[in-house]
């Protein structure tokens, strides 16, 4: 299995509303309503963690889901994302100067 990387993209409007993120893509004006565990993934999107490292050690222990059906529903989540350029999605670690998306 190929590692993915995510990396939250520079080119959205977050904002955090109760237990919700509230995401705009500027490239298509897309907007999607996460749960907490997108809102968990959607955070930890820095470029260097993989994505599997991120679902056993955040999804796995704070939601009671097995690692199997969690990597199937974050990879899904995330190409999903990525095809409305909220995400940007990588086979290595994202080395990015590009500004971070400001999240209130």
């Amino acid at each position: 299995m190929t590692e993915k990387y995510i990396m939250r993209s520079s080119a959205i409007a977050a904002r955090v509303l109760g237990d919700e993120m509230m995401i705009m893509s500027a490239t298509d004006s897309t907007f999607f309503i996460l749960d907490q565990v997108a809102t968990a993934i959607w955070q930890a999107a820095e470029g260097h963690t993989p994505l599997s490292e991120i679902v056993a050690k955040q999804i796995c222990q704070e939601f009671d889901v097995s690692l199997e059906t969690a990597l199937r529903d974050a990879e899904q989540f995330v190409e999903e994302l990525a095809g409305h350029g909220i995400l940007l999605l990588s086979n290595q670690p994202i080395r990015c100067s590009a500004q971070r998306p400001e999240v209130r």
